[in-house]
C-alpha cells in the first residue's frame, strides 16, 4: 500500500499567515501540521508516500526532503491547479502504480493515528473505506449516510439540511477502482472533480464502501481559532523536559518543554507549553497552551493560549492571548505622544484591541 498526502491547498482561511507560508507547515506545538500526518502514515506501516503540491511546493519540498527524517520515501507530485481531490488522485496515477492507497489531507490532525483503519481495509477488502467523525455542525462538512451494516449508502457535500452528523475526516483508503470512477465524473458547480462524487459513483455501482469512526479528537486546522484549539489539545498530551537554560529567578510548572538553546531570565512558564530552541524570554510570563517557536524574543510581556512562529519579537505588551503570530512579527509599545496605536498590516490581517492595552 502507498500513501497520497494532499499538501497543495492555498489556506485562504488562515490568511495572512498563508500568504507567505504553506498552511500545512503552520506549527502545532512547534511542529508543522503536515509532519503529524507523515508520522501517522509511517506508523501504519506505509513508507512510499506521494505528496501533492501546489504553489507552495518548493517550501513543502524543503521542509520534508526525501522523507528519511520520518522513515519514509517521498515523491513530490505537482498539481497544475486546485481542481479537486479527485483530480489530485488522477494527477498521482503514475505514482500510485495500480496499488491500493491511503489518501490523507495534509492539514488534518487525528488522535490515535490510522493503523486501525489500514488494518480494517486490508482485512475486509472494500473498494473504499472512509474515516468519519460525529460533529455538532455537519453542514460545514461532507457528510456520510450509513446503512445498518455500516456501509456508506450516500455522500452529501456541505448540506443545508444534513442527513446525518457523520463528517468525512479527510482520510480515505482506496483500491484503483477510484481512478476509474474519477475519470467518469463531471466537475461540480465549483469547477472541481469532487472525491465525494467519485465515491458516490462506486456506491451506485454496488461496490463496497465502508466506514470507520474516529472515537478520539479530530482537528480541522483551517482557521485561527481551530488551530489554537488544536495547539491546546496537542499540548495537553505533552511531557515536560528542560533542555534549555533557566536562571535562578525563573521557573516552569506543569508540563513545559524548554528546548536546547532557549534561555529564561526572571521568567515563568506555566504549562502545558513549549519554548523553542534559541528563544529568549526576559521578565516574561507564559501561560498555558502556548507555543513559542525557535528564536523568538519576548521581553516584559505576558502571553497565553497563543501560537508564535519563528523569530517573533514581543516587547512591553501587558497581555497577549488567543493570538496566532507569523514568522518575524514584531509587537511592541511606544511612548510617543499623543497616545495612539500605530499599525503596519498586510492583506487579510485581523487585529483586536482591548481598551487600555496595545
Amino acid at each position: 500500500m502507498r500513501a497520497l498526502v494532499l499538501a497543495g491547498g492555498s489556506g485562504s482561511r488562515l490568511r495572512p499567515i498563508t500568504h507567505t507560508s504553506a498552511k500545512q507547515l503552520v506549527p502545532v506545538a512547534n511542529k508543522p501540521i503536515l509532519f503529524y500526518g507523515l508520522e501517522q502514515i509511517r506508523d501504519a506501516g506505509i513508507t512510499e508516500v506521494g505528496i501533492i503540491t501546489g504553489d507552495t511546493g518548493a517550501e513543502i519540498r524543503a521542509a520534508v526532503g526525501d522523507g528519511s527524517a520520518f522513515g519514509i520515501t517521498t515523491t513530490f507530485i505537482p498539481q497544475d491547479a486546485p481542481k479537486g481531490l479527485a483530480h489530485a488522485v488522477l494527477t498521482a496515477e503514475e505514482f500510485l502504480g495500480g496499488d491500493d492507497f491511503v489518501m490523507f489531507l495534509g492539514d488534518n490532525l487525528i488522535e490515535g493515528g490510522i493503523r486501525h483503519v489500514v488494518e480494517a481495509f486490508e482485512r475486509d477488502a472494500p473498494a473504499a473505506q472512509l474515516l468519519l467523525k460525529r460533529v455538532p455542525d455537519p453542514h460545514r462538512f461532507g457528510i456520510a449516510v450509513l446503512d445498518a451494516e455500516g456501509a456508506i449508502v450516500r455522500l452529501v457535500e456541505k448540506p443545508k439540511d444534513p442527513p446525518s452528523d457523520l463528517a468525512l475526516v479527510g482520510v480515505y483508503l482506496f483500491t484503483p477502482a477510484i481512478l476509474d470512477a474519477a475519470r467518469r465524473i463531471e466537475p461540480s458547480w465549483r469547477g472541481e472533480l469532487e472525491i465525494t462524487d467519485a465515491i458516490q459513483l462506486l456506491v451506485e455501482e454496488g461496490r463496497s464502501v465502508r466506514a470507520s469512526t474516529v472515537e478520539g479528537w479530530w482537528l480541522d486546522t483551517g482557521k485561527k481559532d481551530e488551530l489554537l484549539e488544536a495547539n491546546r489539545i496537542v499540548l495537553t498530551g505533552l511531557r515536560g523536559r528542560v533542555d534549555g537554560e533557566l536562571d535562578a529567578a525563573s521557573s516552569v510548572t506543569d508540563d513545559v518543554v524548554v528546548e536546547a538553546g532557549a534561555r529564561l531570565v526572571r521568567s515563568t512558564v506555566r504549562g502545558p507549553a513549549v519554548i523553542g530552541a534559541g528563544a529568549h524570554l526576559e521578565d516574561v510570563h507564559v501561560g498555558p497552551f502556548t507555543s513559542v517557536a525557535a528564536d523568538c524574543r519576548l521581553e516584559r510581556c505576558e502571553v497565553e493560549y497563543s501560537v508564535l512562529m519563528e523569530r517573533c519579537e514581543i516587547t512591553d505588551v501587558p497581555r497577549l492571548e488567543g493570538s496566532l503570530l507569523g514568522r518575524d512579527v514584531r509587537v511592541g509599545r511606544t511612548e510617543r505622544r499623543p497616545a495612539a496605536h500605530r499599525l503596519l498590516l498586510g492583506d487579510h490581517a485581523q487585529v483586536e484591541i482591548s481598551e487600555g492595552r496595545l
